[in-house]
């Protein structure tokens, strides 16, 4: 299954010419930001290739990135550790999209939400459960998301040594756990989520 334009489509014939896909990268980590994406394609200028970033090669979405950065509107926003812990995970996710569609330079009439939560916005939404793999446009945002967390993940690994987040990315792998164990957590570890809490719990 690849993503298409079929939803994009649909929301011109209703009216509306400015379409944003919406996506986040980051829910499930143990530590570091959630980042939203949002993405207006230009419909001329669409990239060859877009999917699901899961579905990509890291060097597939960078070059992507790339390309998507050229050809169209787009907006990114970061729920930072400080927010998931105050809020929880899904209002920080939420936050970060609305705020990624408020930073675009042109205002949606309507956005594609991958999943089926979406944030409170002033145009049409619809939400669409594994959207990434069936809208080009969050398929176009989950790359941006993806990519732009991937490298302050990286960033954070230089500030932060010995926890590799440049390897996992935050995410609950074996040497990640054998690095907490080791150092305990760090400044950028969520420490509502249950591993990190049973920790400092001990």
């Amino acid at each position: 299954m690849e993503p298409d334009f079929s939803f994009e489509m649909r929301a011109f014939a209703r009216g509306h010419s400015m379409v944003c896909g919406i996506d986040e990268a980051g829910r499930g980590p143990w530590a570091g930001p959630v980042v939203a994406a949002a993405v207006i394609l230009d419909r001329r200028a669409i990239p060859e290739g877009l999917n699901d970033s899961k579905a990509l090669t890291a060097e597939r979405r960078e070059a992507l990135y790339a390309e998507i950065t050229a050809t169209s509107f787009f907006a990114v926003a970061i729920g930072d550790v400080t927010r998931i812990d105050r809020d929880n995970i899904l209002a920080a996710t939420l936050w970060a999209m609305a705020e990624a569609v408020a930073a675009l330079p042109h205002a949606p009439h309507c956005a594609l939400v991958d999943g089926n939560r979406a944030p409170s916005l002033s145009c049409e939404v619809e939400t669409i459960i594994e959207g990434d793999a069936l809208s080009l446009s969050i398929a176009a945002a989950s790359i941006i998301a993806k990519v732009t967390r991937d490298r302050l993940m990286i960033a954070l690994d230089d500030e932060c040594p010995g926890y590799e987040f440049a390897r996992h990315k935050g995410y609950g792998t074996a040497r990640h756990r054998s690095a907490l164990e080791r150092l305990g957590p760090s400044l950028h570890h969520r420490r509502s989520f249950a591993p990190i809490a049973r920790m400092l719990a001990r």
